[in-house]
Order: structure tokens, then C-alpha cells, then sequence
């Protein structure tokens, strides 16, 4: 009679590596699980929520400086065209000649400079992969530096963050300079980065484009929810919400510095935000 032959008592229960005498594998340490984490890139459909809270931080931070100023940090079309009629003044007829760049003239050309200078940070993303966690939310968090040295700026200049008029405009010494010129560049790396998303305001600063793609929408005028339209138009009515909130903080006891150390929060909320969007899905491709 054929003897079967049962596993012992104490072998029942072990894996089939313990069994054979082989070691498990080594669980993953925090650090490197993190580390896997921070390399996914993002799931595109599911930053249009991020976006449209973009929107909004573009319009707390257009405020202030126009409210200072009058110049749009991140509307550099209108600021070249400002350059190229202070060159064109300059061959006026005598009565409405100028002679160098007026102040705000100056400030158009500081404003430009550092948008250019904040949207080439975004390079680095094109090396990092600009969809991947690690550069989105190392792209937030240097837009909040930027924005805690705009606010240290504008404090330290000793100037009102809000103008009396277009013929006296604040921000015009070296600190209030350098103010605008930091703001100009956060929204200038926030357009890039919007941009690399794929996101339905494309850059999420000029919504010049988003204004033509709304308005010849096909589903414009349906009564149904209508993605196409509705992401377009809640990104719009957040730059509103955003320019509206700043001001009433710069009008408040807090000024422009209490305005910009709530800015400096708000993209220190997307920061984190940008670490807490899906993955995106492994068949999806890129």
C-alpha cells in the first residue's frame, strides 16, 4: 500500500519561500515608497479642479499689483505695447515728447522681465517631467518663496500698496520694484506649468484664449452640465472672485503685505494639492 506523505505540523502555514529556505523580500522603505509616489505623473482629467483654484490665485494676485501700480503682472501684451509707445513718445511732437522711460514705463519693463524670467523655470520641468508630482509641487512651493519675497518687498518698501491715481502709482523705489518683479514671476512659472497640464484655461493667466474657446463653444447656450463650457466658465468667474477677495484685504487694515501673506498661503494650499491628485491611469498614454 502506497504510504502518503503529509507536511509536518510546523510547515503548514509557511510560504513557499520559507519552505524551500529562501528568504522573503525586503518591504520598501517609507522613503523609497515616497520617493515612487512623487515620481507618478498626474492624471490630467483630474486637474481641472487644481486649474480653476489657479484662476482664482491669478486674480488675488493681479490685484495688488495693478492696485499699486496699475500694471497686470501676468497681461505681458499689454505691458509690451506700453514699452512700444514709450518708444514712440519719444519721437512725439514736442508737447507730448518724453525723454526715457516714465515710472510706469518701468515698471511695465520690470513686470515683463521677471514673467520671462519665472516661465523659464519651467525648463526644469521639461527635465523632471513637468506632469510628475515632484515637479508640481516643487513648482508650487517656489512660487510661494516667490511670493513671501514679493510680500517682504512690498512691507519693506515703505510705500501704499494702493495708488491715488495713474499719475502717482506706488510700488516706484527699489523694494516696491522688486515686488512686482517677484509676483511677475510666480504668475509667469504658474502659467508654464498650467500650460504642461493640458488644463482647459491652457496657462491659467491670460484668458484670452479661454474667452474665444467659451464663446464659440457648440454647447454654449445647453442647459445640460457641459464640461466643454462649464470648467472654461468657473475658471473665468474664479479670476473675478480672486481680484475681488485681494482687494477687499488691501482696503482692510492688512494692506498690500497682509493681501500677499494670504496669497503666499493660498499657493502653499496647492502645494499640497498637487500631491493629493490621482495618478494617472498605467493604459493612459501620455
Amino acid at each position: 500500500m502506497e504510504v502518503i506523505k503529509t507536511p509536518s505540523e510546523g510547515s503548514r502555514d509557511l510560504p513557499p519561500s520559507l519552505e524551500l529556505g529562501k528568504p522573503s523580500a525586503p518591504k520598501p522603505s517609507a522613503m523609497r515608497r515616497a520617493n515612487v509616489y512623487l515620481q507618478q505623473e498626474v492624471d490630467p482629467k483630474a486637474c481641472n479642479p487644481v486649474s480653476i483654484y489657479a484662476c482664482f490665485i491669478n486674480g488675488f494676485t493681479a490685484a495688488p499689483t495693478f492696485s499699486a501700480c496699475y500694471i497686470w503682472c501676468g497681461f505681458q501684451t499689454g505691458n509690451v505695447a506700453q514699452l512700444g509707445l514709450a518708444l514712440a513718445r519719444t519721437f512725439a511732437p514736442i508737447p507730448e515728447r518724453t525723454y526715457g522711460f516714465q515710472k510706469p514705463d518701468q515698471q511695465a519693463f520690470v513686470s515683463l522681465a521677471a514673467f520671462l524670467a519665472g516661465t523659464s523655470l519651467g525648463r526644469i520641468g521639461d527635465h523632471m517631467g513637468a506632469r510628475r508630482r515632484s515637479w508640481l509641487f516643487i513648482s508650487a512651493a517656489m512660487q510661494v518663496l516667490l511670493t513671501i519675497a514679493g510680500t517682504l518687498c512690498a512691507h519693506f518698501s515703505g510705500q501704499n500698496g494702493v495708488a491715488l491715481d495713474r499719475d502717482h502709482p506706488s510700488w516706484t523705489n527699489a523694494l516696491g520694484m522688486l515686488a512686482l518683479a517677484f509676483l511677475s514671476a510666480t504668475i509667469g512659472l504658474q502659467g508654464i506649468v498650467g500650460k504642461r497640464i493640458g488644463s482647459p484655461m491652457n496657462t491659467t493667466v491670460v484668458l484670452t484664449t479661454t474667452w474665444v474657446e467659451l464663446f464659440n463653444d457648440p454647447l454654449l447656450l445647453s442647459l445640460r452640465p457641459t464640461p466643454s463650457r462649464d470648467i472654461r466658465a468657473a475658471g473665468v468667474f474664479m479670476v473675478f472672485v480672486g481680484s475681488f477677495c485681494a482687494r477687499a484685504i488691501l482696503q482692510s487694515r492688512a494692506g498690500s503685505a497682509g493681501a500677499l501673506g494670504v496669497l503666499a498661503g493660498l499657493r502653499a494650499l496647492q502645494a499640497v494639492w498637487w500631491i493629493c491628485i490621482r495618478p494617472k491611469p498605467s493604459s493612459q498614454k501620455p
